[in-house]
């Protein structure tokens, strides 16, 4: 019989293999307007996840400021 495991134990898991790929996961408070811009550049962009869309924006703010510098 398979082991489950518990939901601690999964998001552990989970949690290692996200930093083993060399990423992070991280919460974000944000008001629901900006979410639903991040959500409209998403669609927009045709992208699969809002942390692409902030990516995206993230990479555009960067540009923006190395052209000022």
């Amino acid at each position: 019989m398979p082991r489950l495991y518990t939901a601690a134990e999964y998001t552990r898991q989970y949690r290692e293999r996200v930093r083993a790929s060399g990423e992070e996961e991280i919460l974000l408070k944000l008001p629901r307007e900006t979410i639903a811009l991040i959500d409209d550049l998403k669609k927009r962009q045709g992208l699969r996840s809002r942390s692409l869309a902030l990516l995206q924006l993230i990479e555009r703010g960067r540009e923006a400021t190395q052209q000022v510098t």
